[in-house]
């Protein structure tokens, strides 16, 4: 989660975003790392409702602000394309943002032209599956590509006051903008696997949320489908441990692998019931089958896991 800092508690704008974002923390912190639209809309701020995005459009701004609270990137399947190609623009790596529409001058893209005009922080609700979100922020609109309907969205503050990517090309570091997309993409790809695999381990089915990690099966993928849910496994941190120094191996048929000399040790509880019994038994995996780890980046993972013995 990004850290943020209110500026002015005198301001009505600000205060109402800072709790917002306190809110939203305090939510994740107590239940999954994802919410319901149901849960979102019960934001209070001064004895009030208000709802925090909208659950139609895109770009949502209540009519106690001035400008744009809240943007959302459609759900869509595995494999199915989203009907906005919001994201990572290819030619600096950066985040976009489609208008609503095709107008300039419609009510949520003035609200977002606001929003960034402004220097405001944004929650980024990203959808992890149907009818649930990930929030991430804050987030900034800075800067407007007229010509290809969207704008810049950046998750860092630090180059939000003078829109220095429109002005100043190449000004943000490479490396700037690999830290903001990976944390961002981070954040995400946690939501949806911990909504896929419903928030407990793969291989012992351990629920302790803050406990529980999303592990790549193949970490140098980095967009496509190394973003992907199907690169993902949701594993507790003794099990994400035991994966990453090569204890334990998930073939391609799921089945759990434990390496040969760990199973001939003759050690304590943790290796008798947290790996020896666990030998040869199918790890749990999402019910939707589209959300199931690929086979052939198991494959490849596995193979890894022999040729290291």
């Amino acid at each position: 989660m990004f850290d943020y800092r209110c500026p002015s508690d005198d301001d009505f704008d600000t205060r109402l975003r800072a709790e917002a974002f306190s809110w939203l923390t305090n939510k994740m912190r107590r239940g999954p790392e994802y919410l319901a639209y149901s849960e979102i809309q019960k934001f209070i701020f001064d004895g009030r409702p208000v709802p925090l995005k909208d659950r139609v459009k895109g770009i949502w701004k209540p009519a106690i602000l001035s400008s744009a609270l809240s943007i959302t990137t459609t759900y869509r399947p595995p494999g199915v394309e989203r009907p906005y190609d919001d994201l990572i623009h290819k030619s600096d790596g950066l985040l976009r943002y489609k208008w609503n529409g095709m107008k300039r001058d419609e009510a949520t893209n003035r609200a977002l032209r606001s929003a960034m005009e402004e220097g405001v922080p944004l929650i980024w609700f990203f959808a992890v599956g149907k009818g649930v979100f990930k929030p991430v922020f804050p987030v900034y609109a800075v800067a407007e590509e007229e010509e290809a309907q969207q704008f810049i969205v950046n998750a860092d503050a630090s180059h939000v006051a003078a829109q220095i990517e429109a002005e100043q090309p190449g000004s943000m570091s490479k490396n700037q903008k690999v830290k903001v997309r990976n944390e961002l993409f981070s954040a995400v790809f946690r939501g949806t696997v911990m909504r896929a695999y419903r928030s407990r381990c793969a291989v012992c089915s351990f629920r302790h949320g803050p406990m529980l990690e999303a592990t790549k099966i193949i970490k140098e993928i980095d967009h496509g489908a190394g973003a992907a849910v199907t690169n993902g496994i949701a594993l507790c941190v003794f099990h994400r441990s035991a994966l990453e120094v090569g204890a334990l191996g998930i073939q391609p048929d799921l089945v759990v692998q434990v390496r040969p000399a760990l199973m001939r040790e003759d050690g304590g509880p943790m290796l008798r019931y947290g790996l020896q019994e666990l030998h040869g038994k199918r790890i749990s995996v999402p019910s939707v089958r589209a959300e199931r780890p690929r086979q052939d980046l198991l494959e490849r993972a596995f193979e890894r896991f022999r040729q290291a013995d």
